[in-house]
């Protein structure tokens, strides 16, 4: 028996022609319509707090402080800048012409792209599916969203709100799986914004380059951490295990592995433990501001790249909470499972190295990563991580929090992905910055280089040209 729901490509196809029509007819564009987005968006999260922070609970055992830290509050704050910035980033941009032009006029106006597809991951759920979309607004587009369906009930919550405080014409949600991901990759937008892994991205830019579209790829990586004898063992190991341990791990930026000497590696790890008990007690499992593992088979991942022989810091599990104890495997080596690919869970390794040479050798021979941490005092060690080490961002002694900085854009290179946004640079990408120029018909310069060709117009395109 023939079903009646259309087909999943054929429902993608009428949904992004709707959404087209309604930044085809204009409406996203007026500079009001823009803020009033944004407003909207902003009263969504202060009234549906406690439904969003009820959902992320749900899917990622997220306590409700640490949810409006990395969520909610981090939206507004992007929200509050961008409304603070935004009539100066749409004013066009004067340009000089150069002298064989003269008289006349350049500027750079921008403009809105079109209709954009936001694909977001599940670890912070709502802030990366919030935050592009952001841009999106301030640009001037419309957008189509797929939230992530390994964080179910944040999918269906934002499904559910997003609707009622939103243009909905011009702002679509597509629940769903990977069905409903690929149609909509099928479709044409004016750009695509994913977060998530490198294969995935593969698909996406595969499913891109058929429309000619340009991409932002947010994606993640094994991110390093030097540390050295240099610095405050005690502060350090506080800020390492925040950053590291933060939702469970499963943060694109936490420090990936450790990188340090044999004598500083056994200074570190005691101040770890204290560091660990400090912020989730001697029972973390306990603690509801200690999250869990997404799902089943993220859990098993993870327990797979543990050894229990070199976990000096934690290894205890709970299968059926997912939950996995705050964890440090030391001495780890290339070879281990835990150091293949990125761990995105709250598993720690510590490689010992002999010195910052090989340190810096052992981050150069492998991919670029979304982040490189290194906490030292010493400003030439510092100078040389700057000079020869490449990375999405450079953090010195402290990890994570820097995404916070909206003046900052975020976003990788190589393997960590490509583009940036966060305060205007998620208005750049968004948009096109469109070259106007205008000359007048009198003086009539330009006659100058006409045919017919002679030795006077070679003299005047070397002078012209060349020359001014």
């Amino acid at each position: 028996m023939a079903s009646d729901t259309p087909p999943i490509h054929l429902q993608a196809d009428a949904l992004v022609a709707t959404v087209r029509a309604v930044f085809d007819s204009g409406r996203t564009r007026p500079l009001a319509w823009r803020i009033a987005q944004l407003r909207a968006l902003d009263r969504m999260l202060v009234d549906e707090a406690d439904a969003i922070h009820a959902a992320l609970l749900a899917d990622l055992g997220k306590c409700a402080i640490e949810s409006r830290l990395t969520e909610t509050a981090f939206l507004r704050a992007e929200i509050a800048h961008t409304l603070k910035h935004l009539r100066r980033w749409l004013r066009p941009q004067r340009i000089a012409i150069p002298l064989s032009l003269q008289p006349a006029r350049g500027r750079l106006v921008p403009e809105p792209l079109g209709v954009a597809l936001v694909i977001a991951p599940w670890n912070y759920p709502v802030q990366l599916l919030l935050a592009p979309l952001i841009g999106a607004l301030a640009a001037g587009n419309a957008a189509v969203l797929k939230p992530s369906e390994v964080s179910p009930n944040v999918a269906a919550t934002l499904a559910r709100l997003i609707p009622r405080y939103l243009d909905n014409e011009a702002v679509a949600v597509v629940e769903g799986g990977v069905a409903e991901t690929t149609a909509l990759l099928r479709e044409q937008f004016d750009h695509i914004f994913y977060t998530g892994n490198s294969a995935v991205a593969r698909v996406v830019m595969t499913a891109a380059a058929q429309h000619l579209t340009p991409v932002t790829l947010e994606l993640g990586g094994k991110s390093p951490l030097w540390i050295d004898d240099s610095v405050d063992m005690e502060a350090a190991a506080r800020r390492i295990a925040w950053a590291k341990f933060l939702n469970a791990g499963q943060t694109c930026v936490a420090p990936d592995y450790v990188l340090a000497t044999p004598a500083v590696a056994e200074k570190l790890i005691p101040q770890l433990r204290a560091a660990i008990r400090e912020l989730y007690g001697n029972d973390p499992q306990a603690n509801p501001v200690y999250g869990r593992i997404i799902n089943d088979r993220h859990v098993e991942r993870l327990l797979a790249q543990i050894d229990p022989a070199r976990s000096v810091i934690g290894g205890e599990h709970d299968a059926g909470e997912r939950y996995i104890a705050p964890t440090v495997l030391h001495p780890a080596t290339a070879g281990d499972a835990s150091m293949q690919d990125e761990i995105f869970g709250p598993i720690l390794p510590i490689v010992p190295v002999a010195d910052a040479n090989a340190a810096i050798a052992f981050i150069r021979v492998r991919p670029k990563p979304l982040a490189l941490y290194a906490f030292t005092s010493d400003r030439s060690l510092r100078q040389r991580f700057v000079d020869e080490t490449s990375s999405g961002a450079l953090v010195f002694d402290f990890a994570v929090a820097h995404l916070t900085a909206p003046e900052m854009p975020f976003g990788g290179i190589g393997n960590s992905g490509m583009g940036a946004y966060h305060g205007e640079a998620s208005f750049r990408i968004f948009s096109h910055f469109k070259p106007v120029m205008s000359k007048p018909l009198k003086p009539d310069t330009l006659r100058l280089i006409f045919p017919p060709y002679g030795k006077t117009v070679e003299r005047v395109i070397d002078w012209l040209l060349v020359r001014g």
